[in-house]
């Protein structure tokens, strides 16, 4: 397994190295463009992509989730400022669930056996794990509604605990919603100076609408497995 792992990291290593030889201007950009974290920047070099826009600010804002830098209210702001506030928080969404599935993955495969074998060292450790494989959905489903929590620490939390890939998928997907359209909006509606607390608030409704299917899809998850 563990040359498995290391073959694994030289090909994501190659990966961007291809992209650097094809494209040699674009990874230093990318970077650039991170490291400012400026949103009408990223909005138009989004734009200066043309009829490609909205292929290319799916593939940026699935990378940064995936990278868990920086924060991804940039990216989705930026989407609302582009292409609309409904579809710019839709296609955030949906961007943001693929790339902090893969960062599940990727920490997952290259760092569980290790946080096992440190749990099973731990009386509590091992009752923390054992609880996230039971509540593992809700808890994750709450802290994606909660807005401005980093994404780095949910996708560690999420990959290092016994919380199944569907279940965080699917918590992940329906949780990215709530937290995506407030913190889309209020930066929308900042920059633009606009004002619309009807938005806001219908946003809170639907999480609230959430978090009770959350607890009605657990309880049935369970009772289907007892």
């Amino acid at each position: 397994m563990e040359k498995v792992k290391i073959v694994a990291a030289i090909l994501i290593v190659l990966l961007f190295l291809v992209i650097h030889i094809v494209a040699p201007e674009f990874l230093p950009e990318i970077i650039e463009l991170l490291s400012h974290g400026d949103i009408l920047e990223t909005a138009e070099y989004i734009r200066s992509y043309g009829s490609m826009a909205i292929v290319f600010a799916f593939l940026l804002t699935l990378f940064v989730n995936a990278l868990g830098f920086p924060p991804a209210i940039i990216f989705s702001t930026a989407n609302t400022l582009i292409f609309g506030i409904i579809p710019g928080i839709i296609l955030s969404c949906i961007a943001e669930t693929i790339g902090v599935t893969i960062s599940f993955l990727l920490l997952r495969f290259f760092f569980r056996d290790t946080a096992e074998k440190i749990i099973s060292k731990s009386k509590f450790l091992s009752s923390i794990d054992h609880y996230s494989s039971e509540k593992g959905f809700v808890v994750m489903l709450i802290a994606r509604m909660v807005p401005y929590v980093p994404s780095a620490l949910l996708n560690a939390v999420g990959a290092l605990s016994s919380l199944s890939l569907r279940d965080y998928f699917i918590a992940s997907l329906i949780g990215k919603f709530p937290s995506t359209g407030i913190e889309a909006i209020i930066g929308h509606d900042t920059i633009l100076q606009e004002e619309d607390p009807t938005r806001i608030i219908v946003v809170v409704i639907f999480a609230i609408i959430l978090i009770a299917w959350a607890w009605h899809y657990e309880k049935s998850v369970k009772s289907r497995s007892n």
